[in-house]
């Protein structure tokens, strides 16, 4: 099984949606940016101060960890609902969650890509999400 440590990292750098880190033997990883919305929103400065460790690096400014192994993560890029909650940080996932009787913790697990729901479950969740925006905009929401 292939692994990243500290001593093999030979740069870390950043584009306006990724991180990406350069190994010593020249391989090249990324992570998209939408998994660490504080270091998305961290200024250059902030980007620069970060220190390594045998398993990953800690931001201390922004409080932002990222393992070496979520590197080698076979997709980096978030998708389907978790690229949706993650662009949309300003809805309460606990509170959707709750509103289908699943619980908050399993939603939270959709999200961040440890647990992968069912086609069925999906559609469920997408289906409550635009029952929420169907009733802003009974509300008026939309006028």
């Amino acid at each position: 099984m292939e692994t990243i440590t500290d001593k093999e990292v030979a740069k870390i750098w950043f584009d306006d949606s990724n991180i990406y880190i350069q190994t010593i033997d020249g391989r090249e990883f990324r992570q998209s940016l939408l998994w660490y919305r504080r270091l998305q929103c961290a200024t250059d400065e902030q980007r620069a101060n970060y220190r390594m460790s045998y398993s990953g690096i800690h931001w201390p400014d922004v409080d932002e960890d990222v393992s070496f192994e979520s590197f080698l993560y076979d997709n980096p890029e978030p998708t389907g609902i978790s690229r949706f909650f993650l662009t949309h940080p300003e809805l309460n996932v606990s509170a959707i969650a709750r509103r289908m009787g699943m619980k908050p913790s399993l939603m939270g697990a959709y999200i961040c890509g440890t647990k992968k729901p069912s086609v069925d479950r999906e559609k469920e969740i997408i289906s409550a999400v635009k029952q929420i925006g169907k009733e802003l905009c009974d509300f008026g929401a939309c006028d």
